[in-house]
């Protein structure tokens, strides 16, 4: 039984807390404190637990189920020998006591024996009749051992006892997604909407399998009876947004997006999406408005920030999309996006130092794509530092060996610095390689092609 601030269940609470403020010892039934320290657990509440547990096997030393939550406390604290120990105890005084089980397999959970955790849990299904909350321990225990055609059966179980177990549909949903059945999910939500019509997360769910497959119309549908279901469902009108979206109906997209920021309180997924729905019908005001929204509602959503740069990008306001950028890095330096974005707009503007400067940062924040060394390698030649060029194709080279974009460059910088046997090497590799990319010299280094013996080896690629 949990306390209710609006009955009298909450009396040997407010005894129990009065007691400890005077220090005046009251006697509690073996049931009130089991109340007591359950309450206390459930908000967290560990010490105040502890002091209860203590002082009821003070007044009940014999009750089983106080030192079963002396058990929980023990788990909870990962004290697991204590736990172990005093549950042989206990199972020695009430072998068909199924919580003995259920903490028994919490405590091999925690030793990440899930398995032998899954064998004690089965033993506890034949001692009691409340199966649900012990199949859902099991479908866990299989979800720790990525066995997800077990873990969906046995919150299969869950849901055939308790058609409103929600989070069992939603363990069931995660399984199916996991193994990518979705036709196998859009049967199974079917079957179980016969049962339960009027169910908005099961509709919810089935509009999203739809979503996935790209089925729109049904997935429309779907999202609809969930609102029938209950029109106040915030989740199924965000979706049923993202289809019109798809289904290129921006206008109705924006209206249920619109009808969400209603019914709770505002979120930054759907003032994006309506910034981009409007960007789509070419309302640049009101589309670069919602943007604004988005990252004040979350100044921590990298998309808002994306979003206002990428727009600002588009109508070539560079200026603009740099001050919206070093604005996002302010907030979350180590966002690579934000810095490959900083990098392509510097080097819009010419702002070369700034540009590699971007560009070096991405690559130490883990961005190892072909494009980011290119692009930073080249801005290194043009601002007159061959050796840094030289050192960052090379570090490229280790990703991307063979590569002949890479191989060109650094046959031209060595070229360039008149060290010709390496330059020659790297020049032979890049025409081993591909030999349209042959250009990459007379374009970065045109005074090497002029060479007599660069010439001769890329005769007659240039």
């Amino acid at each position: 039984m949990e306390f209710s601030h609006n009955d009298n269940n909450n009396l040997p609470l407010s005894k129990f807390e009065s007691m400890l403020k005077t220090n005046h010892v009251l006697f509690f039934d073996s049931e009130e404190f089991e109340n007591i320290i359950h309450h206390y657990l459930n908000h967290g509440k560990i010490a105040l637990a502890k002091k209860a547990i203590k002082l009821g096997l003070s007044q009940h030393t014999t009750s089983i189920n106080l030192r079963l939550f002396k058990v929980e406390v023990y788990v909870f604290e990962d004290k697991l020998i204590e736990a172990d120990a005093l549950l042989n105890e206990l199972y020695s005084l009430d072998p068909m006591n199924e919580e003995i089980y259920i903490q028994k397999a919490n405590i091999l959970s925690k030793k990440d024996e899930h398995q032998q955790a899954i064998d004690v849990l089965k033993k506890a299904l034949e001692l009691t009749d409340d199966v649900i909350d012990i199949y859902s321990l099991i479908g866990m225990e299989y979800l720790f051992l990525d066995q997800f055609e077990n873990a969906k059966m046995y919150f299969m179980k869950c849901l055939e006892e308790d058609l409103e177990d929600y989070s069992s549909l939603y363990n069931i949903i995660y399984c199916f997604e996991y193994l990518n059945q979705n036709e196998e999910a859009i049967s199974y939500l079917n079957v179980f909407l016969d049962k339960n019509p009027y169910c908005e997360v099961a509709w919810h769910q089935l509009g999203k399998q739809y979503y996935t497959l790209k089925k729109y119309k049904k997935a429309l549908a779907a999202f609809d009876f969930a609102i029938i279901s209950d029109d106040t469902f915030v989740g199924a009108y965000l979706e049923r947004g993202k289809v019109l979206e798809a289904l290129k109906r921006y206008e109705d997209a924006i209206e249920n997006y619109s009808i969400s920021l209603k019914l709770d309180e505002p979120t930054s997924f759907a003032l994006l999406r309506i910034g981009n729905c409007y960007e789509k019908l070419k309302n640049d005001d009101l589309a670069v408005q919602y943007y604004y929204k988005t990252v004040h509602e979350d100044p921590l959503l990298d998309k808002g920030w994306i979003a206002i740069t990428k727009y600002y990008n588009r109508q070539k306001k560079y200026q603009k999309a740099l001050y919206y950028i070093n604005k996002a890095i302010n907030i979350d330096p180590e966002n690579v996006i934000y810095w490959k974005l900083y990098s392509q707009i510097n080097q819009r503007l010419n702002f070369y130092e700034e540009a590699e400067r971007g560009f070096k940062r991405t690559l130490e924040l883990g961005n190892y794509e072909l494009n980011t060394w290119l692009s930073r390698g080249d801005l290194l030649i043009k601002l007159g530092e061959p050796q840094a060029a030289i050192y960052n194709f090379e570090q490229a080279l280790e990703f991307y060996p063979e590569n002949a974009e890479l191989e060109y460059r650094l046959a031209g910088l060595y070229l360039t610095l008149n060290e010709n046997d390496k330059g020659i090497f790297h020049l032979k590799n890049g025409i081993l390689s591909n030999e349209e990319y042959a250009f990459i010299i007379e374009e970065l280094f045109p005074e090497v092609s002029n060479r007599i013996l660069v010439k001769k080896l890329l005769k007659p690629k240039l």
